[in-house]
C-alpha cells in the first residue's frame, strides 16, 4: 500500500476550504483537462455529504475507466474521507483535512492505495501511480486554492 500526502495553505476561510472541496463540480473543474473527468452517477452536481456516492468517469494512461467513492466519515468543516467503492485500484482510502492555522486554511490530503495484480500492481504503485497521484492532488489543489482566494467564492 502507498501513502501520499499533501499540503497546502490557502487564504480563505476553513468553511470555503471545505465546501469546495466537496463539491462535485468544483472538482470536475480542478483535475487535469486531459482526463476529462466527470461525474456519471450518484451526486453529480454540488456538495457532497455523509453516506452519499459519486462515480467518475476519467481517462488516466489512456485508459477510460470509472471509480465509485463513498463518503465514509464527515465532520464539518474539519475532514472527511471518501473510500472507493469500485474501480481499478484494489484499495483506495482519501482522507480530506482542514485546520485554520494564522489566518490560513491548511488543507491536507492523504491518499491510502493499493494497485491490483500482485507483485506487478506492487511495482507499478511505486515507479508510477506514487508519482503521478501525488502530482495530481497537487494540481488538484493548486486550482482549488485559486478559487478559494478568489473574491467570487468567499
Amino acid at each position: 500500500m502507498i501513502i501520499v500526502e499533501t499540503e497546502i495553505k490557502i487564504a480563505a476561510p476553513i468553511e470555503t476550504c471545505f465546501r469546495l472541496a466537496r463539491d462535485i463540480d468544483t472538482h470536475t473543474l480542478t483535475v487535469w483537462s486531459h482526463t476529462r473527468e466527470k461525474a456519471i452517477e450518484g451526486v453529480t452536481s454540488g456538495p457532497i455529504g455523509f453516506g452519499q456516492t459519486v462515480t467518475f468517469e476519467a481517462t488516466h494512461f489512456g485508459v477510460r475507466q470509472t471509480l465509485t467513492s463513498l463518503i465514509t466519515e464527515f465532520q464539518q468543516p474539519h475532514l472527511f474521507v471518501d473510500e472507493m467503492q469500485k474501480g481499478a485500484f484494489k484499495s483506495l482510502r482519501h482522507i480530506h483535512e482542514f485546520k485554520e492555522q494564522e489566518g490560513f486554511t491548511v488543507m491536507k490530503d492523504t491518499l491510502h492505495f493499493e494497485a491490483p495484480f500482485g507483485l506487478i500492481g506492487w511495482i507499478v504503485e511505486r515507479l508510477v501511480l506514487k508519482n503521478y497521484m501525488r502530482k495530481f492532488l497537487e494540481h488538484r489543489n493548486i486550482e482549488m486554492k485559486k478559487l478559494a482566494e478568489s473574491a467570487t467564492c468567499v
